[in-house]
């Protein structure tokens, strides 16, 4: 285990894993999913359709011939990971998993361990893109003259707004080259505020005790991260709305909670 550790308190990769039915969990993380999904009923919902918007990113880009990606705050593995989806598209494609949370890394390392010429661990944080960018492991397998994805998948709702999370994605696009990509997901709490104002604060108090607490944006901040770039119809929307298969699968009661984009380096 990692120096520190300590399995009671909630840990946002863990309550996501437990979310999607995933066993590198502790109790504690089950128990705060599920005062999650007590809370908010379609919360494991979000987090299945959160996987599906990932994946059909991943093809989106692998589609356009992008052959590296950057995984910033992947989270623990699960199902269906990045570098499993887009080699399935292009084997060979290469992968760069960044991660702050060292048993996240621990996780990543061993689930690789068989892929080290095409996949790697990073263990740094969105906060300190500079050295992601320079890390021994990011230059071996990313050529920032080639197009690259960068994804910011379900952890910039994490930085507060005083760790510039804007600041740290505009330093990974500005080393990206043209034709590069962005790709974003971020929760929002607008809805929420205007339609259940007496209770908008309950999920938040659930990730305050946890290892991270939660930071929702508005529409507009979120829309920040993509300034410079050019968003991938359909915009900023639901995930479950983009790119959705056809015919479409959306359910009516899933509210604009979870935000996502894919947008393009001109």
């Amino acid at each position: 285990m990692p120096p520190n550790f300590d399995a009671s308190v909630p840990n946002i990769a863990r309550i996501y894993d437990a979310m999607l039915g995933g066993k590198d969990n502790f109790a504690a993380d089950r128990e705060a999913a599920d005062r999650l999904t007590e809370l908010e009923p379609l919360s494991p919902l979000y987090a299945r359709q959160h996987r599906e918007y990932i994946g059909r990113a991943v093809r989106l880009m692998a589609g356009y011939g992008i052959r590296q990606f950057l995984d910033v705050g992947t989270g623990l593995p699960t199902m269906d990971n990045v570098h499993q989806i887009a080699h399935r598209q292009a084997p060979g494609s290469h992968v760069v998993y960044v991660d702050n949370d060292p048993n996240v890394c621990a996780h990543a390392r061993a689930l690789l361990a068989d892929d080290p010429g095409t996949v790697a661990v990073v263990e740094e944080d969105l906060r300190r893109p500079e050295r992601i960018l320079a890390h021994l492991e990011t230059r071996r397998l990313i050529d920032f003259d080639e197009p690259l994805c960068v994804l910011a998948t379900g952890v910039l709702h994490f930085v507060p707004d005083a760790d510039d999370p804007h600041g740290s994605i505009k330093v990974l696009t500005d080393a990206m080259c043209p034709g590069s990509h962005l790709v974003i997901s971020h929760i929002t709490d607008e809805e929420v505020r205007r339609t259940r104002p007496d209770d908008n604060r309950s999920g938040m108090d659930v990730f305050a005790k946890s290892n991270a607490p939660m930071h929702p944006r508005t529409r507009a901040g979120i829309e920040r991260f993509l300034d410079g770039l050019e968003p991938h119809d359909p915009g900023l929307v639901c995930i479950s709305q983009w790119r959705m298969p056809d015919p479409p699968v959306i359910r009516e009661d899933l509210r604009e909670v979870w935000l996502g984009a894919v947008a393009r380096k001109p």
